[in-house]
């Protein structure tokens, strides 16, 4: 059986320039076999599945690179009453004692289903491991994980505790050797957090090397201009001869480095190929709390980032929880805050959003042409800009070809 939309506006992103890239069409488009077969003007076959695409522009379906599914919709329970991110921290290690696989995995799905609604076929979602969780949350996440997988891919980065290097880390470290045993798909931490944040980086890196797999850590979510994490993670990427793939999630502290600074650690990173995840909901609640004057906007350098030729990611980050109490679910949101407050053009801000985001998470990008794969979101918007602006509820969305939303029969 094949699906054949018709009617659609393809959107053509333009990547490089301040220029929109415009639309195509209306065109159809047939999907077999998770991929696009044909576009053009195509009549229906009787194996087809015809959709009524007049109106909808067809876009890559977007990604969400950085979520965090075992705090998700936990904001009316778990107060942080500082606002900032330690006081978010502190609120959560408190609460997540209590937390049990049911309540993970209930509210995790929840909150994949919001994404898949808006969009998103893929997610890469952090989990608390340690002290207090143990491997509750892992546990949750890998069976939330199978029950989806028809309608979105999930992956888990285990998230450890500090400190992790030197001797008062020795159970930290015990626990992600414990989650890697238990098939954790991918190493995090978070080493602006450790007392010897190089020490953090260096195990990290040579443990993701030792076991094959791919690393993606919380780098340099501070406002410390002697914060430079991205820049150990990208010599250390090298040094070692890492073969998976890295990302660094945050770098806001790059932001407010000078730009001899920011080229020289953005240039680093490219040459290591380290993918630059920058989260603007959750950066933009956290940080410059309590600065009343010209506060940093908390976001990572992107200007040198895109110049140096950095694969540069955006995701939401924390969905209504004490490290960000709001937030929809939607990349549509998330690309509008990279034009407002990063100044990025919505098509560079869509593409972050979308097969950005794909290629961190090693996925062959969408190009809406033959051969291509057939994940894909329908919006009804005339252009790009205004999918963005005006994040219309109306959408169809499909995963290999499979639509899974609006759910219908035979639909997860």
């Amino acid at each position: 059986m094949s699906t054949l939309l018709q009617g659609a506006n393809l959107a053509q992103l333009n990547t490089s320039g301040l220029e929109p890239g415009g639309t195509i069409g209306p065109v159809d488009l047939r999907l077999e076999g998770g991929r696009i077969t044909a576009v053009g003007s195509l009549p229906p076959s009787a194996q087809d599945t015809v959709v009524d695409a007049t109106g909808y522009l067809v876009l890559p379906a977007p990604a969400e690179p950085h979520a965090h599914l075992d705090k998700a919709l936990t904001a009316d329970l778990v107060v942080n009453k500082t606002g900032d991110l330690m006081g978010a921290i502190q609120a959560w290690i408190a609460h997540r004692e209590t937390l049990t696989v049911t309540d993970i995995r209930d509210r995790a799905t929840r909150a994949i289903m919001i994404g898949v609604s808006n969009g998103v076929t893929a997610f890469r979602s952090h989990v608390d491991l340690g002290k207090g969780i143990g491997l509750t949350g892992l546990e949750a996440l890998q069976q939330v994980q199978a029950a989806v997988a028809d309608v979105a891919k999930l992956e888990i980065v285990g998230l450890i505790g500090s400190p992790i290097a030197g001797p008062a880390g020795a159970d930290n470290r015990a626990f992600i050797g414990d989650a890697i045993a238990a098939g954790l798909d991918i190493v995090g931490g978070v080493p602006h957090l450790d007392e010897d944040s190089d020490g953090c980086t260096r195990f990290l890196v040579e443990l993701a090397g030792t076991h094959g797999l791919r690393l993606d850590l919380h780098t340099d979510e501070n406002l410390r201009p002697n914060s430079l994490d991205l820049e150990t993670l990208s010599d250390l990427v090298i040094e070692t001869g890492f073969e998976q793939s890295a990302t660094a999630s945050h770098c806001v502290a790059l932001g407010i480095q000078s730009e001899a600074t920011q080229q020289r650690v953005a240039e680093k990173a490219a040459a290591a190929g380290v993918s630059v995840v920058t989260l603007p909901q959750t950066n933009l609640f956290l940080q410059s709390r309590g600065v009343p004057v010209a506060p940093a906007r908390g976001l990572t350098a992107l200007a040198a980032l895109h110049a140096a030729g950095v694969n540069v990611a955006g995701g939401a980050d924390n969905l209504q929880d004490p490290f960000c109490t709001v937030g929809r679910g939607d990349p549509m949101e998330t690309a509008s805050l990279l034009v407002m407050a990063g100044h990025l053009t919505p098509d560079v801000a869509y593409d972050a959003v979308s097969n950005r985001t794909r290629q961190v998470m090693g996925l062959e990008a969408v190009t809406l042409e033959a051969d291509s794969p057939a994940d894909l979101l329908l919006i009804k918007a005339s252009t790009v800009r205004e999918a963005i602006a005006l994040a219309s509820a109306d959408r169809i969305v499909f995963k290999a070809g499979r639509q899974v939303w609006p759910q219908t029969n035979g639909s997860a």
